[in-house]
C-alpha cells in the first residue's frame, strides 16, 4: 500500500531556492488582469543580501496585492543568490531585464557585503536614480540606506539605517527610528524592523486602511 508523503516533509526536502519560489506563489497561476492592476515592486538581491529582510519585503507586499519581482544583480545573469546566512534564493530576472521598466517601488534589503554588491550594480543605480527623478517610491533597510542610498546621493538628512558606527558615519544626521518616511524615500534599521518596514512600504502604495488590515491579518 502506497503512503503519501506529508506536504511539509516534501517541501522540506526541496532545494532552498525552490522552496522560496513556492512561498512566493510562483508555481501557481495568476490572472493577467489582476497583475495588470497591481502595483509593481522591484526587489534587487545579491550574494550576502539579508534573507529575513528580503522575505519580509516580498511576502508582505505580495499580501497587499503587489506584483513583486526579485532581480539578481549577479554578473552573467545568474539568478541564484546565496544569502547572508547561507539560504539560497532564486530571483525572477537578472537586473538588466528590470531596466527600461516602470516600477511603483524599488525596495532594497540590507546585509553585508550584499549591500555593497547592490551599490556596485550600475543598472540598479540607474533604476534608483530614475525613481528619484520621477518622484516614485524607493526604500532601503539595514546597511543599504548607508551603503547604497547615501553613497549615491539618494537619501538626505534624517534617515535611518542599521545602528553600527561604520554605517551611521556614512549617513547625514541619522535618526534612531525603526522606520523613517521622507517623501518618496523609506528607510529602516534591520532584520528586527523588517516587517514594520514592509508594512510601511505597503501603506505608501495602498493607503493606511489597507496597511492596517494586512497588519492585523499578520498579527503585526
Amino acid at each position: 500500500m502506497k503512503t503519501r508523503m506529508p506536504l511539509a516533509l516534501l517541501f522540506g526536502r526541496l532545494a532552498p531556492s525552490f522552496a522560496f519560489a513556492i512561498s512566493r506563489g510562483r508555481l501557481f497561476s495568476t490572472s493577467t488582469t489582476s497583475l495588470s492592476m497591481a502595483k509593481r515592486v522591484l526587489v534587487p538581491i545579491a550574494d550576502d543580501s539579508e534573507e529575513i529582510e528580503t522575505t519580509c519585503i516580498t511576502d508582505t507586499l505580495t499580501r497587499f496585492g503587489a506584483e513583486v519581482v526579485v532581480a539578481s544583480v549577479k554578473s552573467g545573469g545568474e539568478l541564484v543568490c546565496k544569502m547572508s546566512r547561507g539560504v539560497k534564493m532564486m530571483a525572477d530576472i537578472p537586473i538588466d531585464d528590470a531596466t527600461g521598466q516602470e516600477w511603483d517601488l524599488v525596495a532594497l534589503p540590507g546585509g553585508m557585503p550584499g549591500a555593497e554588491h547592490l551599490r556596485d550594480s550600475a543598472p540598479l543605480i540607474s533604476i534608483l536614480e530614475k525613481q528619484k527623478e520621477s518622484g516614485k517610491l524607493y526604500g532601503a533597510i539595514c546597511a543599504a540606506p548607508a551603503v547604497v542610498l547615501a553613497s549615491k546621493g539618494l537619501v538626505g538628512e534624517g534617515a535611518t539605517c542599521y545602528p553600527a558606527p561604520g554605517l551611521l558615519g556614512k549617513m547625514s544626521s541619522p535618526v534612531g527610528d525603526d522606520v523613517v518616511v521622507q517623501g518618496n524615500v523609506v528607510t529602516s534599521k534591520g532584520p528586527g524592523t523588517a516587517l514594520k518596514f514592509a508594512v510601511k512600504l505597503g501603506e505608501q502604495l495602498y493607503g493606511a486602511e489597507k496597511a492596517k488590515a494586512i497588519a492585523n491579518e499578520m498579527l503585526a
